[in-house]
């Protein structure tokens, strides 16, 4: 009883950490890009997929369970511009009812060009992010699981150097018959430990709540994620359709505000071993709106497939006309490899 009671008090302290945080300035967006092919297919943000992948549990720690035991996965992405992030992550087993995992990430944004404030050049450099993840989950009853996720954050930014830590905290219920999920998640909470400079950098602390479920008898599923729900005005600045060199305009209205809080993702999957998806974010596209967005901005595309023991997964998406995103997933279970089980 008295875990427990710790547990939930660190949870609700870290919680009102994040929460105070986000009156001063943003920073570690980074944190909110996917690992997982199978989430960035179905939006970018699914808290809600129920599939043995251990990459999932960067959306949502209580997705981890048993059945990735001795599963390993590696992820790389080529993201927008000269962005190139790399990682993996292995996932175990800890008894009938619990997994671990640990994962390491490296974010690497390419190379820029320093400047001091009179405009004279002081080089290039290359900013970069490093998360080691460690995540524990349990089956609290047959249908409802429960995980946590801690998260230590080192970036180098120039001659500039930060140190965060952040807990996710998630529960997901499953019903097998119906192949309903539904999912819960605190994303992100807790703060710097070592700042940049003066001003403290909060962490993108978030509420997720997710659904996905087969229609029907169909090979078809259906997801609606929510996500930026700690404030309800999402406003934006668009172009004049009919005048685009026109002065923006700030756009902040019930329906707009409304979906710009959902990610909609629609999956076709014959069999539990192959998937292929879409997934729309309506806030990604209206973001861009301010930018030069193209056709396929918001909409993102993929597919995965395992074979045995090993798995493969690439999503793509196409934000802006001049700069795209490409994801892959490759992993193995080991035990099966192994024994052949």
């Amino acid at each position: 009883m008295n875990r427990k009671l710790t547990t939930l008090a660190l949870g609700v302290i870290l919680t009102v950490s994040a929460v105070k945080a986000q009156e001063t300035s943003s920073a570690y967006d980074f944190l909110d890009i996917s690992t997982s092919t199978h989430a960035y297919t179905l939006g970018s943000t699914n808290v809600a997929i129920v599939d043995p992948d251990v990459t999932l549990v960067d959306q949502n720690p209580a997705l981890l369970g048993p059945e990735v035991d001795n599963q390993i996965a590696f992820n790389y992405m080529h993201y927008m511009g000269s962005g190139n992030f790399a990682g993996v992550r292995y996932g175990m087993g800890a008894g009938e009812r619990g997994a671990w995992a640990l994962g390491i990430r490296y974010l690497n944004f390419g190379s820029i060009q320093g400047y001091e404030p009179d405009g004279t050049m002081t080089g290039k450099f290359s900013p970069a992010d490093m998360v080691i993840e460690g995540t524990y989950c349990h089956d609290i009853t047959d249908r409802l699981r429960g995980g946590v996720n801690l998260k230590m954050v080192y970036s180098t930014y120039e001659q500039y150097t930060a140190f965060a830590m952040a807990v996710d905290l998630g529960i997901n219920y499953y019903n097998e018959e119906k192949d309903l999920s539904l999912s819960a998640v605190l994303t992100n909470a807790g703060g710097q430990i070592k700042r940049f400079d003066r001003e403290y950098a909060r962490l993108p602390f978030d509420i997720r709540l997710g659904y996905m479920q087969t229609l029907g008898s169909s090979p078809f599923q259906l997801s609606i994620n929510a996500n930026h729900l700690t404030k309800w005005r999402l406003p934006y600045y668009g172009h004049d359709k009919n005048d685009p060199d026109k002065q923006q305009v700030l756009k902040s209205s019930f329906f707009s505000n409304l979906f710009r809080h959902l990610v909609f993702g629609l999956q076709y999957s014959p069999s539990e071993k192959f998937y292929i998806g879409l997934g729309y974010d309506y806030k990604m596209r209206t973001d861009m709106s301010t930018y030069q967005r193209n056709f396929l901005s918001g909409f993102t595309v993929g597919a995965g497939i395992r074979v045995k023991s090993f798995g493969v997964g690439i999503a793509y998406a196409m934000p802006h006309k001049s700069a795209s995103s490409l994801m892959l997933n490759l992993s193995c279970s080991i035990g099966q490899l192994v024994y052949g089980r």
